[in-house]
């Protein structure tokens, strides 16, 4: 029977979702983390791999000649040496498009932090504000009303259009920069449009040399001092010292994101301490619903290899 080692399976299986779906499939073994140096050892003779964040590079391969298969358990693969995957005859497989609904959901959880201050007004009242009150209600700082203001989307595969959707039953305006417009998608502006005219900017293009570092302090600077930035795609569209300026100086009203350039977050990133910003440690995926449907689709992938026909395949 095929062997298959899980390099780090605690993100996707913290305990609630076991890999039953294996049983009778292949001989696997899990470990809920591996650090780099254990990554040779671990794989030994084994011909797959499910893998997260776990980085696989040309030694690794020259060092692991059996493996034949690696499941990426993410969308994004570029942990992985494609060149030396394919020099060496591995399939690399991903999980596209599982987690769309629960990071648009993300999106908005993110967008009403801002919006109506709910943990604001409600940790005021569990202090005894509302006690003390003279009146019915009080609130602190600005309520603010989606229906009319302009969301600008920077990106629109399947999360973004799925953001645009939601923003619709709001009543917004929606405004989108992307690389291939799309027949009956919201009006498409340039990037610079985008930052100038949305109240709200979320960000779901992917990470490529294009768009590493495209919000800067240029960037930042064309936007509106009361708008809103939202980021659930990756640390890397961010130069995060130029944002951290520009939120502790009022040049944007307010950040949100649920991922980072280097993750876990370092002690010393800049945004850790900046005004108006909100951090989630990567759990726009994480719903039990999100993390059950991408083990369906690992499970698809595996029998796919498995029977000769792969599907999901990043290494051709």
């Amino acid at each position: 029977m095929i062997k298959l080692t899980i390099l780090d399976g605690h993100a996707v299986n913290p305990g609630d979702l076991p890999w039953t779906f294996l049983d009778g499939i292949v001989d696997y073994k899990v470990y809920e983390r591996t650090s780099q140096e254990e990554v040779i050892k671990r794989i030994g003779n084994s011909d797959a791999v499910f893998l997260n964040k776990i980085q696989i590079t040309k030694e690794i391969f020259e060092a692991c000649p059996k493996l034949k298969y690696i499941g990426v358990l993410a969308t994004g693969y570029n942990v992985i040496d494609l060149e030396a995957a394919r020099a060496h005859g591995v399939t690399v497989t991903n999980i596209p498009a599982y987690s769309t609904d629960s990071v648009a959901q993300h999106v908005f959880s993110f967008i009403l932090y801002f919006t109506n201050q709910v943990a604001q007004h409600s940790a005021s009242v569990m202090a005894g504000d509302w006690v003390k009150c003279r009146d019915f209600c009080f609130w602190n700082g600005s309520l603010t009303e989606l229906s009319g203001k302009t969301l600008g989307i920077f990106g629109y595969g399947n999360i973004g259009k799925k953001v645009a959707e939601i923003a619709k039953a709001f009543g917004m305006k929606i405004i989108c920069c992307t690389r291939t417009p799309k027949e009956g998608m919201p009006e498409a502006v340039s990037f610079e449009e985008l930052l100038k005219r949305s109240d709200f900017l979320t960000l779901h293009a992917p990470l490529t040399e294009q768009t590493k570092n495209i919000i800067n302090k240029e960037s930042l600077a064309l936007m509106k001092k009361s708008a809103f930035l939202i980021n659930t795609a990756r640390g890397g569209f961010v130069v995060e010292k130029d944002l951290a300026d520009f939120l502790n100086n009022g040049g944007i009203a307010g950040y949100a994101a649920d991922v980072l350039l280097q993750e876990p977050m370092a002690e010393d990133c800049p945004l850790l301490k900046a005004k108006n910003c909100v951090i989630t440690p990567h759990i726009a995926w994480a719903p039990r619903e999100t993390r059950k449907r991408l083990q369906g689709i690992a499970e698809e992938n595996l029998k796919a290899w498995l029977a000769g026909k792969p599907i999901n395949v990043v290494s051709c």
